[in-house]
């Protein structure tokens, strides 16, 4: 496109990439030449020919614009990728790619770990939900975009990345080696527990298997006599997975309400055919790490009275983006509508409170981290019976089936 129009003209590629394709180059090319863009071209014409370094690459001055345009929505979830990111981001939608094995967002302005997913080496470091991330290899993050940091932070197979962590509790920031690995994102897990009671672990929505994982686990506990289903620590993903996987446990009534710009309202239905009778006991765990669509299959249980919730306040993301792929491998990320619970409760930043809430003991302040060979993993303190949100999810799914 700038090659045809002319250099002056490259606000036309940063609009087109920003706006989404079906615009037309007519438009664009009439509000390019409006006052309100007059400024940008004016400042992008004298970087051009008068910035000391006169080998300025175009794509890093499109990039960097792309990024003021969105950052000045003040959204930290409408974002820019790079070719390089968006491919990343593809890959983990089809369930493997190298890194460590975490999710980031950002969290009062800051870069954080929203969660360590589980038998990963961001896990097994110690990695917390809530850790800040101030620097990756030594490039401090302030200022830096989401996607820049899973750029920075992903990569092969053998290969280290060094975080420093801001952590509550702990005085001074602390350095974590990590030595990356090949990430295999399985959605569920699954565990026997003692009295016919079946335990589902949903680590993820992002995968697209999620919800066929899924159905194979309640297939496998259709004749339990009750289901703990754990979303601690998951951060979400795809919209059409909680909502398909929200089917599977509610007969009907929406599992989640999308809210437009124009303020109109849409109710995402369950579809009628539930997997496992609604009247079988269900408790759901989440936590702070439960996030985006956990939040909206965890609003739907509790908002329907279909499961008792326990644990601990979730994440509080109530929005939902429209991925748009872009000329040259890049891709974009734009907030498009927010999303209510079942109920039409707004959660974005508030999160939803469970039923009965479980607070893990918490450590003493300390000068130095725990040690990660010191902090017993989730299925360590479970088969202790330290799990303390666990034990109580199931003290309370033994009430619900003594009534039944």
């Amino acid at each position: 496109m700038r090659n045809k129009l002319g250099n002056t003209l490259v606000v036309l590629a940063l609009m087109a990439g920003s706006f989404g394709v079906g615009m037309g180059v007519q438009p664009l090319q009439v509000a390019a030449q409006t006052r309100s863009f007059s400024t940008f071209l004016q400042v992008y014409d004298l970087v051009k020919s008068e910035f000391l370094e006169s080998k300025v690459e175009e794509s890093k001055l499109e990039y960097g614009a792309i990024r003021g345009l969105l950052d000045s929505l003040d959204d930290p979830y409408t974002r820019f990728m790079e070719p390089k990111s968006f491919k990343s981001m593809q890959e983990e939608r089809h369930g493997a790619f190298g890194g460590i094995g975490i999710q980031i967002g950002m969290r009062e302005k800051h870069l954080a770990v929203i969660s360590p997913m589980e038998d990963t080496p961001a896990y097994k470091s110690g990695l917390r939900a809530g850790d800040h991330i101030l620097e990756v290899d030594g490039k401090v993050t302030k200022d830096m975009a989401i996607e820049e940091a899973v750029t920075l932070i992903r990569g092969p197979k053998g290969s280290k990345v060094v975080l420093t962590i801001g952590r509550d509790g702990v005085k001074e920031a602390f350095k974590v080696s990590i030595v990356r690995d090949q990430i295999v994102t399985k959605a569920v897990k699954t565990k026997d527990l003692q009295g016919n009671i079946g335990y589902i672990r949903l680590t993820s929505f992002m995968s697209e298997s999620a919800d066929t994982e899924m159905r194979k686990a309640l297939e496998k506990y259709k004749n339990s006599k009750g289901i703990i289903l754990d979303l601690r620590s998951n951060p979400g993903g795809l919209l059409p997975n909680a909502v398909n996987i929200g089917s599977m446990f509610i007969k009907s009534g929406p599992v989640v309400q999308i809210v437009d710009r124009e303020g109109n309202r849409e109710k995402l239905n369950a579809s009628g055919r539930p997997l496992i009778p609604v009247s079988k006991p269900l408790v759901v765990l989440v936590d702070g790490g439960s996030a985006s669509a956990s939040e909206i299959l965890a609003g739907a249980l509790q908002d329907t009275k279909r499961a008792k919730l326990v644990g601990t306040k979730t994440f509080g993301k109530g929005l939902v983006q429209t991925v748009h792929a872009l000329e040259g491998g890049a891709g974009v990320a734009i907030t498009t509508n927010k999303y209510l619970t079942a109920g039409g409760n707004d959660i974005n930043k508030k999160g939803i409170v469970p039923d009965v809430v479980v607070e893990f003991p918490q450590p003493a302040k300390t000068d130095k981290p725990v040690a990660p060979e010191d902090m017993p993993t989730l299925d360590e303190m479970m088969d202790q019976g330290k799990d303390v949100q666990l034990e109580k999810a199931k003290e309370i799914l033994g009430q619900m089936m003594t009534k039944k």
